[in-house]
């Protein structure tokens, strides 16, 4: 599913994550909703910034501006990607 697509990039690009199965809690899966304004999961943070969902981290690491983002907030990535 698009929480795969996710999971599938970042270790691509050999960086670090925690997932948080947002399905075992409502409280949780609403909550984080709210908190970002944004209505679909999954949902990536950096550092604790929302970057977005599934469509939009694909489609910076298809530009190579997912990796320029963990780059700029100081976490290493795969160089050979």
């Amino acid at each position: 599913g698009f929480s795969g697509q996710v999971v599938q990039i970042l270790d691509h690009i050999g960086v670090g994550y925690k997932g948080l199965n947002v399905l075992e809690s409502a409280e949780l899966r609403n909550g984080i909703k709210d908190y970002s304004n944004w209505p679909t999961i999954p949902q990536l943070y950096v550092k604790g910034e929302f970057v977005g969902g599934c469509d939009i981290v694909r489609e910076m690491f298809q530009a190579g501006e997912l990796q320029q983002l963990f780059t700029e907030k100081g976490i290493a990535v795969d160089a050979a990607v």
